[in-house]
């Protein structure tokens, strides 16, 4: 093998190492970019979730779901049934965005739901038969006010917004 040989062996082998070093930086960064953008669109995701299920928090809060769902001369067991089923109705329809939060964010909210649900029907059936939707409604209003568990939406929406900022 004589030198000219041997240098444009040497050539080629700096080229080729050269283009490998060159694709495995170029590589690696797309692969961080793409890394930057996946956890990006993760805390997008996230967040929202935490928005939507702050939105569920206050539809399902008693006193506004009162006033949103109230009809006039229903009885007392048809309210029964028209709040609990929105209280489900809205759960249901933002149950996928348990898989965006933490276990206790989706815990609080699950249990909102479930303590509504048990207040409204154990208020309904201390009511008599003969009660009013709207009997039902001012007993459960009366319970809010007086009875700071009543309050435990709120406590809900600050799980929310407290784990929602320490995403942003």
């Amino acid at each position: 093998m004589d030198i000219t040989t041997t240098v444009l062996i040497i050539i080629i082998v700096l080229l080729v190492g050269g283009f490998i070093v060159y694709f495995f930086n170029q590589q690696n960064k797309l692969d961080k970019n793409d890394s930057e953008n996946v956890d990006s669109s993760t805390r997008a995701l996230r967040l929202q979730a935490y928005e939507r299920l702050t939105v569920l928090v206050d539809r399902i809060a008693l006193p506004n779901l009162i006033s949103r769902v109230n009809q006039n001369g229903i009885s007392s067991r048809d309210m029964q049934l028209l709040l609990t089923r929105s209280v489900k109705e809205e759960f249901d329809y933002n149950i996928s965005q348990q898989i965006y939060v933490s276990s206790d964010a989706w815990n609080a909210v699950k249990n909102l739901k479930e303590q509504n649900i048990l207040v409204v029907n154990q208020f309904a059936t201390a009511l008599p038969p003969n009660a009013t939707g709207l009997d039902l409604n001012k007993l459960l209003l009366e319970y809010l006010m007086t009875d700071k568990k009543g309050q435990l939406h709120e406590v809900v929406s600050e799980v929310l917004s407290y784990e929602a900022k320490k995403l942003m």
